[in-house]
Formats: structure tokens, sequence, C-alpha cells
């Protein structure tokens, strides 16, 4: 698999879930729906990244077999 991309795709994950972060904990959430939704984004953004480190395990693994 690329490593360009997976660190891409890493990347990109850990700069957006930083920015959701950020919001979060400054207070700026309108209202509980919001804060809801915006820890959703940064736990589905963990769970993508998890999705991906796991991907590249496994293709590891297969190819020392």
């Amino acid at each position: 698999m690329d490593d360009k991309l997976i660190n891409y795709l890493l990347v990109e994950f850990d700069k957006l879930r930083a920015e959701q972060s950020v919001f979060l904990n400054s207070g700026r959430a309108a209202d509980y729906a919001e804060y809801r939704h915006l820890c959703g984004v940064i736990r589905g953004l963990t769970h993508a990244e998890s999705i991906v480190k796991d991907l590249v395990q496994r293709l590891e693994q297969s190819d020392d077999d």
C-alpha cells in the first residue's frame, strides 16, 4: 500500500479531529445538539483512523506470509 496515501489520510484525520476539538474546547457549540454532533464527528474520525491503521497492519502481515 502507498505510504504517502496512508500518511495523508492519517494526517487529515488528525487535523480535522483537532479542529473539532478546539471548537468544542472553546465552548462555541450553540447548543447540546451541536455539541453531540461534534462529539460524533470526533468519534467517527477516531474510528476511521483506527480502521486505516488496522488495514495497514493486516496488509503488512499478509506481505510477511
